[in-house]
């Protein structure tokens, strides 16, 4: 009888015991494809030899204008640890209620040099971390503008950018890889001199110069590697900007011939951001990103959607 009740029991006894399913497999970071989020940009240099083209085209879009534009990373790693660039910009406004610009133009031109100081290690959980320097150009429009202040596209001040890069994959519950990214940098400008109708709001017969304030940028990025081609991403960033001041002389009275002194001066503003987007890749080295970033309105911003498609290529 007891030998009956053991031998009934012990179905019951080994249904009770719950075995953990075994864990996802970790993705492979070969097997996870990306292009990039739309605004952080990437800590990893390029192989010695190796060069990268990645094109965007976007709209900034607010209550009272509309400004299209495109911007062009070129990239070439120099060596393994140093890859240096240009980035071309061209642009076109198109103001409600006023004339619009009167076509495409060439915007400011900026150089780049990007330094790696560490590689990503999984292993020991060390990130890649980058140090970059930009010079921007005053290439673009910017005064004499005559009747077509739209024509302004560029700032007019050289500005030099000291940033720092970070990047880092995680793996997730699922096995799925996350990858993270952190951008801070700071951007100093020079004086851009000014002659009458300018993007800084002066009028004909200005003679002076404006100062941009200091700018200040903290940024980072998300993707989650949905499969090998599709990512998920999200940028958020935050940018304070100084004030602007200017100052110079106005338009001299036809009748003293005297110009009267003009003094202007633009706020700070602290801009946050957010930038959803989607990035399919057809190979390792070829991909397009579509995104969007939003502004809402803050302390001497104006609101603005900016819709964009980018292209990545890495030969």
């Amino acid at each position: 009888m007891l030998l009956a009740w053991a031998l009934a029991l012990c179905p019951v006894a080994a249904s009770a015991q719950t075995v953990d399913p075994p864990a996802p497999a970790r993705q492979a970071l070969s097997e996870a494809w990306w292009t990039g989020p739309m605004l952080a940009n990437s800590a990893a240099t390029l192989p010695q030899g190796h060069a990268l083209i990645e094109t965007y085209v976007y709209d900034v879009h607010s209550a009272s204008a509309d400004s299209i534009g495109s911007l062009t990373y070129m990239l070439y790693g120099v060596t393994d640890a140093l890859t240096l660039g240009v980035k071309p910009s061209f642009g076109f406004n198109a103001v409600k209620g006023e004339r619009d610009g009167s076509g495409i133009g060439f915007g400011d031109l900026t150089l780049q040099a990007q330094y790696r100081l560490t590689s990503f290690d999984a292993a020991r959980g060390v990130p890649a971390l980058a140090i970059a320097i930009q010079e921007t150009m005053p290439t673009g429009r910017y005064d004499r503008l005559g009747a077509r202040p739209a024509d302004g596209i560029g700032g007019g001040a050289w500005g030099t950018t000291v940033a720092l890069y970070a990047q880092h994959y995680f793996w997730l519950p699922n096995g799925r890889i996350l990858r993270g990214r952190i951008n801070v940098s700071e951007t100093f400008s020079s004086k851009a001199p000014l002659h009458d109708v300018s993007v800084y709001d002066t009028g004909e017969g200005f003679r002076g110069a404006a100062r941009p304030g200091r700018s200040f940028y903290l940024g980072g990025s998300l993707e989650y590697s949905v499969t090998k081609r599709w990512v998920l991403a999200l940028d958020a960033t935050w940018t304070h900007n100084g004030a602007t001041r200017v100052s110079g002389f106005g338009m001299p009275d036809p009748v003293t011939g005297v110009a009267p002194p003009v003094r202007l001066e633009y706020g700070p503003s602290d801009a946050f951001a957010l930038a959803p987007a989607i990035e399919y890749s057809w190979t390792p080295n070829l991909g397009v990103l579509l995104a969007a970033r939003f502004i809402p309105k803050g302390h001497n911003v104006t609101p603005s959607v900016t819709p964009a498609i980018a292209i990545n290529a890495v030969f």
